[in-house]
């Protein structure tokens, strides 16, 4: 008898995060998300997209309905995704403005963001950037997004045992684990919408 392996299809995940720090927790969230993926949730391909060269959200640069080439080269890549992994930090209960300024520049007309499955992990203080995670669901509705509801992923940053490394890499296993689980929902959820399954 012949055992045939069969392979959940390919999508592709941009992934964005709110923090342009260097050592920032928030890419160590999405780099341990990256190496998930070729270890241990097959069918998922994630590319970060870095958002620190995208200029301040300002109509007066789009030009005869064209923008800048930096932001044409983002939108183009969110509109290629088939999901959205955003690690959000928590400022002042809100998105960052590096974050909101690229969800900004996505949906201007026409918006890129639109019917695109998304997921959100955040690590901070006490919350763990839980805030902004609802602050960005509600900014998600106007733009048409459809974000995972559970499992939700939050991580305190600050208490025992040690979650990141001194680069910012995430070090903890149990918060690896529950990382996964995110992945394996959102491309599930990806799947169930493109009608893939």
């Amino acid at each position: 008898m012949e055992i045939v392996t069969v392979m959940k299809p390919s999508i592709r995940v941009a992934a964005l995060s709110g923090s342009l720090r260097k050592g920032s927790y928030h890419n160590g969230l999405l780099r341990a998300a990256i190496d998930l993926t070729k270890e241990a949730v097959p069918g998922i391909q994630i590319e970060y997209i870095d958002i620190s060269p995208l200029p301040f959200i300002n109509t007066d640069l789009e030009i005869n309905g064209t923008y800048p080439a930096v932001v044409e080269a983002f939108r183009q890549k969110i509109l290629e995704a088939d999901s959205i992994l955003f690690a959000s930090p928590e400022y002042n209960y809100s998105v960052s403005a590096p974050l909101k300024n690229a969800i900004d520049w996505a949906s201007r007309p026409p918006n890129v963001w639109a019917d695109k499955p998304a997921a959100i992990i955040s690590t901070g203080g006490i919350f763990g950037g839980g805030v902004s995670q609802y602050h960005l669901r509600q900014i998600g509705v106007f733009l048409d997004l459809h974000f995972i509801n559970k499992p939700e992923f939050t991580l305190n940053a600050f208490q025992p045992p040690e979650k990141f490394d001194v680069e910012g890499n995430l070090v903890d296993e149990s918060a690896k684990a529950r990382l996964k689980k995110v992945l394996i929902s959102l491309q599930n959820f990806t799947m169930r919408l493109k009608g893939r399954e």
